[in-house]
């Protein structure tokens, strides 16, 4: 079997998350320990006891979800799987940071660091209310690109998420992105629908965050993975350091390539996806992907412990 990991991105947040992985796994508890250090904060009582809402704020968000994967994979790890038993490693919009952490690229406070200032520098990017993000089911791409293109007007309005066949996420001024929904409808969607988010993430409205994570990744070091990191920016696997510091700038204002990585990565023989995390959502797009593929969630100790029996 050739296998790839993937690492979720917002949106699959849920307080407890990582708590059970560490209680059974010192190796796990060490991650947590470590991004609270390196933010200066405990970030880990929020995830673990602290209110829905705060814990979605981007800024919050990002950091945790990629804790929770970095302590998944060293459960993983401590049981015997170590993040080179994979052919590929991937993750969506944040989880592609998950994914150069697990794969040795970004050291564990480092990512935190990035992730907590780029959930900052996205939220402020765009003034609340002025941007949006709309889900179009049952368009392609293609035809997504071509509404997000009409619906413009002037405006920004981009095809922000390939998720998977039939689920594309356009984002940009709030004003267009309503008239996306409405020409989606008219082009055939399933359904177009508006999504609770507090900014326009992956479009031009970007900019300004695009701008202080290259400044802040000038500072950081990066080594050359582990493992080959397929990209969001360009679904092709990176493993050049410099490359992959600006893929990272990029991926701020650019298209989340996922289904594209998936292809890619199942050409390639990967039969089997397993989900480092919180939450299964990458799984089941995956399995509109690539629907001979297995897929295995691993979140929780006894998901470590099944995942090591096989």
């Amino acid at each position: 079997m050739s296998r790839a990991f993937v690492f979720p991105g917002q949106g699959a947040q849920v307080i407890g998350m990582g708590k059970a992985l560490a209680d059974a796994y010192p190796a796990a508890r060490a991650v947590f320990e470590e991004v609270d250090a390196a933010l200066g904060e405990s970030l880990s009582a929020l995830i673990w006891e602290g209110e829905a809402e705060v814990l979605t704020l981007t800024q919050n968000a990002q950091p945790a979800l990629m804790a929770t994967s970095i302590a998944a994979m060293r459960a993983l790890e401590a049981e015997g799987i170590p993040v080179t038993s994979a052919a590929y490693v991937a993750g969506h919009s944040l989880g592609e940071y998950s994914a150069l952490c697990a794969a040795g690229s970004l050291s564990l406070a480092d990512t935190a660091r990035l992730l907590r200032l780029r959930g900052k520098a996205m939220q402020e990017a765009v003034p609340v209310g002025v941007g949006a993000m709309a889900a179009l089911l049952g368009l392609d791409f293609e035809t997504a690109a071509e509404v997000a293109k009409e619906a413009a007007q002037g405006e920004v309005c981009q095809a922000a998420n390939d998720n998977d066949p039939a689920q594309v996420v356009v984002s940009g001024h709030k004003a267009a992105v309503e008239r996306a929904v409405e020409i989606a409808k008219a082009k055939g969607a399933k359904r177009a629908v508006m999504l609770p988010v507090s900014a326009p993430f992956h479009c031009a409205l970007m900019e300004p965050a695009a701008r202080a994570m290259a400044e802040a990744l000038d500072d950081v070091h990066i080594e050359a993975p582990k493992v080959l990191v397929v990209a969001n920016v360009t679904a092709q696997p990176e493993d050049d350091p410099a490359t992959i510091r600006s893929l990272l700038v990029e991926q701020v204002t650019g298209s989340v390539r996922w289904r594209e990585s998936v292809l890619w990565m199942a050409g390639k023989g990967v039969n089997e996806f397993w989900e480092i995390g919180a939450g299964k959502a990458l799984s089941g797009m995956i399995r509109r992907i690539a629907s001979e593929a297995a897929t295995r969630a691993v979140g929780t100790p006894d998901d470590v412990k099944a995942a090591a029996g096989t």
